[in-house]
């Protein structure tokens, strides 16, 4: 271990007598690694001390110093604390096969989160992609995922990794409001530039349906904030050329977490073993009286709930494109916006949520969700 010794002065200009203060620090910074700080300097070759450049964040908070190792490479920045002028409790950033450190800028540590794919083999990591951040489809504004809200699914047929993710936008037209991302990654851990991958996608959704298809796009579907669910395979967004699988009321951008919103699991969509076939479930309080949205427009609607309590259901797709059977109307003044739906639950009854769907074969399927029957004081809610 290794120590330096840091004085920080902080000088008041006065014209008759200056006041001067002074912080002394001995011993203060141990750095993680050896650090040889005096070497012959340019041109006389006397006994010079090493460039240790130091910054700290804006906040003021955090210092960082950089310092090449003793070796001669690899760069080490270190976290430190201001106040004591001691080691933050970080691990040092090791910049490999570099010979010097020229300066550094301390930014803080920041806000963005951001999603990645990481590949392990054998208990050791083969690779990590980001699929949102710094350098993923910058036209478009980059993202940042601060809720870790989607799904992962593989295609051994493709060796394709695909995921669905909710993001909000830290830069760009998008900047500041939440939507959903679609990205491929392949076996080499190489992020995919291709039709299927979506940068913007269904807006302040309240819930991710992801499955593996043979090849790009995965088959997906969304519920979104503007009232209705879609299976958006083709068009990885919520316009109205997707399919809707259901009607469903929102309330001030939720819609009664019908797949699995911000908690419980994602395995709400399920492709039948040796077949095109996949199969959705979800919860759904129905949907009456649909009215025209007016802030999307044409054959965009919203509907107010037939009952209280969630219902669980399930829809049939003939391959990850195509749902079997009618689809949700759009129809502005229909009484009845749910008369497609596949109840697997009663009408009326408790509230379920969290429903799961999973396949044994190219024949079942089993649904599970989650219901209150009672509440703490016993008696059946209303």
């Amino acid at each position: 271990m290794y120590s330096i010794f840091v004085t920080s002065a902080l000088l008041t200009q006065a014209v008759a007598a200056p006041s001067l203060k002074l912080r002394k620090y001995v011993d203060a910074l141990d750095l993680e690694f050896s650090f040889n700080p005096v070497i012959p300097a340019y041109w006389t070759s006397l006994p010079h001390h090493r460039r240790t450049p130091f910054s700290v964040s804006p906040d003021g908070k955090t210092g960082y110093l950089a310092y090449l190792d003793a070796s001669g490479s690899d760069v080490h920045v270190q976290h430190v604390d201001v106040s004591t002028m001691k080691s933050k409790d970080y691990n040092a950033i090791t910049i490999p096969n570099l010979k010097e450190a020229g300066g550094i800028v301390g930014h803080g540590s920041g806000n963005t989160p951001v999603p990645a794919i990481y590949r392990y083999q054998k208990g050791k990591q083969l690779w990590k992609t980001f699929v949102a951040g710094p350098g993923v489809h910058p036209d478009d504004g980059l993202m940042m995922s601060p809720d870790m809200n989607g799904d992962l699914a593989y295609s051994p047929e493709s060796g394709m990794y695909g995921a669905y993710i909710v993001v909000t936008a830290y830069t760009g037209f998008a900047e500041g409001h939440f939507g959903d991302s679609i990205q491929y990654v392949n076996e080499k851990g190489a992020l995919q530039t291709i039709d299927a991958s979506s940068a913007w996608g269904c807006s302040h959704h309240t819930g991710i349906a992801f499955e593996a298809a043979a090849e790009p796009p995965f088959a997906s579907i969304c519920a979104e904030d503007q009232g209705a669910i879609w299976l958006n395979t083709d068009t990885q967004g919520m316009s109205n050329d997707g399919v809707k699988i259901s009607n469903e009321q929102v309330t001030n951008g939720a819609s009664g977490e019908p797949v699995g919103g911000m908690s419980g699991s994602y395995s709400s969509l399920a492709k039948f073993q040796n077949s095109t076939e996949y199969i959705f479930a979800w919860v759904s309080r129905g949907a009456v009286d649909l009215t025209t949205n007016d802030w999307m427009g044409a054959g965009y609607t919203h509907a107010e709930n037939r009952t209280n309590g969630r219902q669980t259901a399930m829809a049939i797709l003939s391959d990850k494109n195509t749902l079997v059977g009618p689809e949700a109307t759009s129809e502005v003044g229909a009484a009845n916006g749910d008369s497609q739906v596949n109840w697997v639950t009663e009408s009326e009854g408790p509230d379920r949520s969290n429903a799961h769907v999973a396949t044994f074969d190219d024949t079942y399927a089993l649904i599970t969700w989650e219901e209150i029957a009672t509440n703490l004081w016993g008696s059946t809610p209303s």
